[in-house]
């Protein structure tokens, strides 16, 4: 909003013109996104607690947890406003990557607040059905998927020998040169392309797995895509979700991958580095910074009030969301297949439940009663359950949350 103000001012206001830097904005952006989860944020867990809107805990048997019992939920209503609000004010909303990501998280935010607006205020534990709650992410999934395959303004660049440029349009081609006098050339493409990580010449077209069944199945390829979309938006939306089961585990986790996805973004949307790392360069992807910059201080301001002891859960309202908002983010910038690593946290969460339930069920058929693997899944409950303290199985899953991020950034290289 404000460099659109600046914009149509012709950038005469003095030291307006660092609205065109998108380091600033979004430098700007996390700053007020502190601002607003911390000073406000306060207000809010206020206004809940008055509103007696506090989380109905199922006793699992677990040390400590019914001293929990009534501490107000719905607090990604924190994160939610504090990422919106600094992304409406910096970001240029004319991109269409913004516009997405802005509807995402408001979408899967709504879908789980309605979720905890059930289980607080009509008392029903069971809360939204699962059924709606997977329709909603299905919803915003076919929105992003069919959005990135046939919106004319999201296109990827790949470099092609000049021999080849010249058989193209000028409006087709960019042509970039290092301060050493090497020419480059960059073909637009529009086909739905990834990155494969930890192969040389990582770049990925969808479209290559329906050319095994002819020529002419290619024309389907953006249904693999979409339905590509899709499993992961949900997958991810539901291991954050998961993962939301001790104070300030999804929160400091999300922040962890947020902040390397930012580092991502920002590389796939400027030419030079994108040159300099052989990368996949995504012309106005780098707006998303501003986005990411906002989501990053967002998550770091509400862990203010949910780290151990929690004073405020997220609940589905913001575990929803920020899964959600964060395989988004990783399908625009192109590195949807990264997310089993980068995502590792939320993956093992995910597995732990589908192996605790998969093999609980076949022992009950086998042998006429149920086993487990876990003590108790997800998994940071088996370490609960181990006598493991809070806020050690925190730490250690951030800790665990960072060597994951870091691997992430090294597949640049490491090919």
């Amino acid at each position: 909003m404000l460099y659109h103000l600046f914009h149509a001012m012709d950038f005469s206001v003095p030291g307006s013109g660092v609205f065109n830097y998108i380091s600033f904005r979004a430098g700007m952006a996390l700053i007020l996104s502190l601002v607003i989860s911390m000073w406000f944020g306060k207000d809010l867990v206020r206004m809940l607690q008055k509103m007696q809107v506090g989380e109905t805990v199922r006793d699992l048997g677990l040390e400590g947890q019914l001293q929990k019992q009534g501490t107000p939920t719905m607090g990604g209503l924190i994160i939610i406003g504090a990422t919106v609000i600094p992304t409406l004010l910096f970001a240029r909303l004319n991109n269409v990557y913004i516009v997405l990501m802005l509807l995402a998280i408001v979408w899967l935010g709504t879908i789980g607040f309605i979720d905890d607006y059930i289980k607080v205020f009509k008392k029903d534990k069971r809360g939204l059905a699962g059924a709606f709650k997977v329709i909603g992410q299905v919803g915003i999934g076919l929105v992003i998927g069919l959005t990135v395959y046939f919106h004319p303004a999201i296109r990827t660049k790949v470099e092609v020998p000049q021999v080849i440029a010249e058989q193209f349009a000028n409006n087709e081609v960019t042509t970039f040169t290092e301060e050493n006098g090497t020419e480059h050339f960059l073909l637009d493409r529009r086909l739905p392309n990834t990155t494969i990580p930890f192969v040389k010449g990582n770049e990925f077209n969808y479209s290559s797995v329906l050319g095994l069944f002819g020529r002419e199945a290619r024309q389907y390829t953006w249904i693999l895509y979409v339905l590509v979309v899709v499993f992961v938006i949900t997958a991810v939306s539901n291991g954050a979700n998961i993962t939301d089961g001790i104070d300030g585990l999804a929160a400091g986790t999300s922040a962890i991958i947020v902040l390397a996805l930012g580092i991502l973004t920002y590389i796939g949307g400027n030419i030079v580095f994108a040159q300099y790392l052989d990368v996949m360069y995504i012309p106005g992807i780098g707006e998303l910074v501003v986005f990411v910059g906002a989501l990053l201080g967002a998550c770091i301001g509400f862990l203010w009030y949910n780290a151990y002891p929690a004073q405020v859960f997220m609940g589905d309202t913001g575990s929803l969301a920020l899964g959600g908002v964060i395989a988004a983010l990783a399908i625009l910038v192109r590195k949807e297949l990264l997310i089993p690593v980068l995502c590792g946290v939320f993956l093992v969460e995910n597995l732990s439940v589908m192996l605790q339930v998969s093999w609980f069920k076949f022992t009950r058929r086998k042998y006429g009663e149920g086993r487990r693997i876990f003590k108790m899944a997800p998994l940071h409950h088996h370490y609960q359950k181990l006598g493991y303290h809070e806020s050690k199985i925190v730490t250690r899953f951030w800790i665990v949350g960072v060597m994951l991020a870091v691997l992430t950034i090294v597949t640049l290289k490491l090919r």
